[in-house]
This record gives C-alpha cells, structure tokens and sequence, in this order.
C-alpha cells in the first residue's frame, strides 16, 4: 500500500484520540470536583439553581434550596462546587455588586427615543385616520363602459341574470 493513501486515516485516528482524551480529563476533573463536595459547600447545579449541600450520598446529594427545603439530586447533575465568598455574592449579594447606581437611569417605556418635547408638540390633527372611508354619494357610482348606465352595485364577474 502507498503510505500516501494511508496518511488521512491515521489523521482521523490521531484527531479522535486527542478528542477522546481531552474528554476523558473533562470527564475526570468533574467527577474530582464532585468528590470534594462537602456538607455547607454552595453548589451550581447544570440548570442554573444555587443551593447549600447538606448530605453526600453515593450517587445523590442533599440540597437545600432555600432555608427549611431540601432536595435530593444526582451527583451529576451538579455543575460547580462554588467557594464560599463567590456563593455568598451570588446568592445573598453580598461584597462589591459592580452595579453602578449613581449612572444613568434607562426609562423602560420609547420616550427617551424621541426628541425632547415632540410628544407634547404633536395634535390629533396631524395624525392619520386608519378608519374606513365615507361611503361615496351616488353621483360618484361608476357607470357601465358599454351601455352608459349606472352600475346597479354588482361587483366584477357579476353577471345581469335577468
């Protein structure tokens, strides 16, 4: 064989192995993180709920949601083990927000869109009627092209079946 011909398929092989392998230490550093949970240890689980550990179990962890609710969930379903100073700013606010209150305040309403003071310069008269028009006087009734007459209201395609 043509060492040539040979030479993407020992590609594939080598890019599925790192692949497996940087998986496989993903795999191990979770499952370590995991381990070294202990009861009082803030967690996040893999949908984003913060909660306390209260007991370890083989396979199960004991949460507490809130004070006086507990929940029971898999081990692997808990995505971070959080130190105590991250949970505590997360979960109770507390230490530096980085929010600045002092800033400038956004109105969660379009009027800050607008140039100041067009709202109150605008009148009724100058917006457009979305409503139905009058309904023509019977000078303006179209007349049949052929004959001269008027239309006796019967709408294109309407034959005079008479």
């Amino acid at each position: 064989m043509n060492p040539v011909t040979l030479l993407p398929f020992i590609v594939l092989i080598g890019a599925m192995f790192l692949m497996t392998r940087s998986a496989k230490k993903k795999q191990a550093a979770a499952a370590q993180m995991r381990n070294e949970m202990q009861p009082g240890t803030g967690v996040r689980t893999i949908g984003g709920m913060y909660a306390t550990v209260k007991e370890l179990h083989d396979d199960t962890v004991l949460l507490e949601i809130a004070p006086g609710v507990h929940a029971i969930y898999a081990k692997n379903a808990i995505g971070a083990v959080l130190d105590d100073a991250e949970y505590n700013r997360i979960v109770h606010g507390d230490g530096e927000s980085g929010l600045d209150l002092d800033g400038t305040v956004v109105p969660d309403d379009a009027s800050s869109l607008t140039e100041a003071g067009a709202d109150e310069d605008t009148s009724d008269d100058s917006r457009i009627d979305l409503g139905k028009k009058a309904e023509k006087s019977d000078e303006a009734e179209p007349t049949d092209a052929e004959s001269g007459k008027k239309s006796e209201g019967k709408d294109d395609g309407e034959a005079d079946a008479k």
